[in-house]
């Protein structure tokens, strides 16, 4: 999954904690690389009881894990998203190099 303000995509981490942060916005789960993290305006949704950034979706919820506040996300937030630009080329082009075509 891509950072969804840059679109760089995650790498496998070095151990211990990776350094992308999760988040929800517009009652979707994403995912906010290092660079961006720094940036002001993340534009993440809030929790409604403390204010905090710290969301995770899930199962049709939407969780704190400040204050452990849930409710339900929007139904309209379980569309599915079309996929990031230049997606389905890296996936031929990844498939291809895996199975040797030319």
């Amino acid at each position: 999954m891509p950072c969804y303000r840059c679109g760089a995509w995650q790498t496998d981490p070095v151990r211990g904690a990776s350094p992308w942060k999760r988040g929800v916005r517009d009652e979707t789960q994403v995912l906010i690389c290092p660079d961006c993290q720094r940036l002001p305006g993340l534009d993440l949704d809030t929790c409604s009881t403390c204010r905090s950034t710290a969301l995770v979706c899930r199962l049709g919820e939407v969780e704190c894990r400040s204050c452990g506040a849930v409710r339900p996300a929007r139904a309209t937030a379980f569309a599915t998203p079309p996929p990031p630009p230049g997606l389905s080329a890296e996936v031929e082009a990844a498939l291809n190099r895996v199975l040797g075509r030319a």
